[in-house]
């Protein structure tokens, strides 16, 4: 072997040692992943021997580390925490202009782009997380709908598919400006980054370090152009099993909408389950223990 080649065999060994340890800390570990040669941050926890792989989606306005790997001291608020002791190897992709992934050259995010970057994540799980099978999806909010219009244009990629905070009506249509119109990035808000919190069952302290960490990941607001590419959800093109969580005290995802999708899938292996007291940002809340036995018990149901 070449002193060159020596060496590059070296610094991979040493990337891989840093990695795992990483990982052995309870660390995320950020990698990249490409998709149409734009790189995407695809954050990855993990038990120390994984059964089941699962790939997480954040809502509209703040990235995956905010929302999936909240750390407050004495409390346990973080859901990739709570699915690697789970046994689940866990990862959690940024979006265009979110957290660790750059805007592309256009400054905009929209579903279809978002659905194929979301695609790109999933198959690089597949090949590089070491379990065996396709991995679960699941979509919070505005990732909800992102996440169906993944599943609904690649149903081979996934195992089964989670949808929380589901926001779409089927009948009334998502319109657009032209897309000339030049991207706001206007700053985001502290008060914004607290309004998902609802019901009195989350610390105030646990809030505090909420609205710091998100304003920290994401300081500007990504734009989103194109919503109409949403109009072509449609529950009954769904082919994979499903599972849609709601918050029985959620603004955005009201029980009239999500009885109407729910009937409107035609997927036999379905679910919906509703959380108690649960609101939008449940999966950070004291429920959480409940809604992480809800997502686990449909992924590893047998069929």
């Amino acid at each position: 072997m070449t002193r060159i080649a020596t060496r590059v065999a070296t610094i991979a060994l040493a990337l891989t040692a840093g990695v795992s340890a990483a990982l052995a800390q309870g660390v995320p570990v950020k990698h990249t992943v490409q998709s149409d040669g734009h790189p995407m941050a695809l954050w990855e926890k993990r038990a120390a021997k994984p059964t089941r792989a699962i790939v997480l989606l954040h809502g509209r306005t703040w990235s995956s580390l905010p929302d999936f790997d909240l750390q407050v001291p004495g409390e346990h608020r973080s859901l990739m925490d709570a699915l690697v002791a789970k046994g689940y190897a866990v990862y959690a992709l940024d979006l265009r202009g979110y957290g660790g992934t750059p805007r592309d050259a256009s400054g905009w995010v929209n579903p279809n782009r978002s659905a194929a970057d979301l695609a790109a994540a999933v198959e690089w799980v597949t090949k590089n997380s070491g379990v065996t099978g396709k991995p679960a999806l699941f979509g919070w909010s505005l990732g909800s709908t992102v996440a169906h219009l993944m599943a609904q244009q690649h149903p081979e990629l996934i195992s089964s598919l989670v949808l929380f905070g589901y926001w779409k009506d089927p009948d009334s249509p998502s319109v657009t400006g032209p897309d000339t119109l030049v991207p706001k990035r206007a700053a985001t808000t502290a008060k914004a980054a607290a309004s998902d919190f609802i019901t009195p069952t989350i610390s105030d302290r646990a809030i505090d370090v909420y609205v710091k960490a998100a304003l920290a990941a994401d300081p500007v607001r990504s734009d989103w152009r194109r919503m109409e590419e949403f109009n072509a959800l449609s529950p009954a093109k769904l082919t994979v099993p499903t599972l849609l969580i709601t918050g029985e005290r959620d603004p955005i995802a009201p029980e009239a909408l999500q009885r109407k999708f729910f009937d409107r899938l035609t997927v036999k292996d379905k679910q919906w389950v509703t959380i108690k007291q649960g609101d939008h940002a449940a999966l950070l809340e004291d429920m959480q223990p409940e809604f992480v036995r809800v997502m686990t018990t449909f992924i590893e149901r047998k069929r």
